[in-house]
């Protein structure tokens, strides 16, 4: 069994997530609930739970400062937000699970087969990337947690050189060699990394436009790569390929 806390200053939705975890998530058991942050701190301390499903915004303390009055955070969280897709964006930067608010029982059921699955995952090294992502919507240097069955690889944006897809999974490849397959599709991919450094070429490829090394128009046209990769230009994307470089 996993012990857990909700925290949400939404009574409704605390007694929605219970039942929820009840029905769907009979591995689960809720040792406490708590309105406000405040008394989230007192009840963590106390219960020492595996698992906390903190709601983000709370007033006079959120879920991130609530998190960094800890410190030492020895448990797991999953975040329950309406957020927008910004910060969504900031959640896949890190790996961390997030459910969004009115919350799917199968998302549910999703983010619990993960949670399970990746009990060992460095959650104060995903906190980081989650914050840095959060207080700073467009940095130069941005890190990523490429979250794989083997564990996890916190890397710079800048490090990958292209995405491959392999069905719902994806192959990372990064500029110094190393190949990771994560369970994320290249769409994932292509929503999380920033449109201006990274562009879909090809239906099963999104490059780093800084790590393309030239552009050969025989064959209908392809990219080499840095790494000596060659990767077609789908017809259909050429135009917009072009128009990526009239900006650099």
């Amino acid at each position: 069994m996993i012990n857990c806390i909700i925290i949400d200053d939404e009574k409704k939705c605390i007694q929605t997530l219970e039942i929820q975890l009840r029905k769907h998530c009979p591995e689960l058991t809720v040792v406490a609930t708590c309105d406000n942050a405040e008394q989230g701190i007192i009840s963590i301390a106390e219960h020492k739970p595996e698992l906390v499903f903190l709601d983000i915004e709370m007033p006079r303390m959120n879920g991130f400062d609530m998190l960094e009055r800890i410190g030492d955070i020895q448990f797991h969280v999953v975040f329950t937000t309406a957020y927008n897709q910004f910060a969504i964006k900031a959640f896949q930067f890190s790996a961390l699970n997030y459910l969004l608010k009115p919350i799917d029982p199968d998302d549910l059921k999703e983010t619990m087969r993960r949670v399970q699955n990746n009990r060992k995952d460095p959650i104060k090294a995903q906190l980081e990337v989650l914050m840095q992502s959060m207080r700073t919507p467009a940095p130069k240097t941005q890190r990523i947690a490429l979250s794989s069955s083997d564990g996890m690889t916190f890397v710079n944006i800048d490090e990958i050189m292209y995405c491959q897809s392999e069905n719902n999974y994806t192959y990372v490849f990064l500029v110094g060699g190393e190949k990771h397959l994560l369970a994320r599709t290249l769409k994932d991919f292509e929503e999380t990394l920033p449109s201006d450094r990274f562009f879909r070429i090809h239906n099963s490829y999104l490059v780093n436009l800084n790590e393309i090394k030239k552009f050969v128009r025989v064959d209908g046209g392809y990219v080499i790569m840095n790494n000596g990769t060659q990767i077609t230009i789908a017809r259909a994307r050429r135009e917009e390929f072009f128009a990526m470089f009239d900006k650099f």
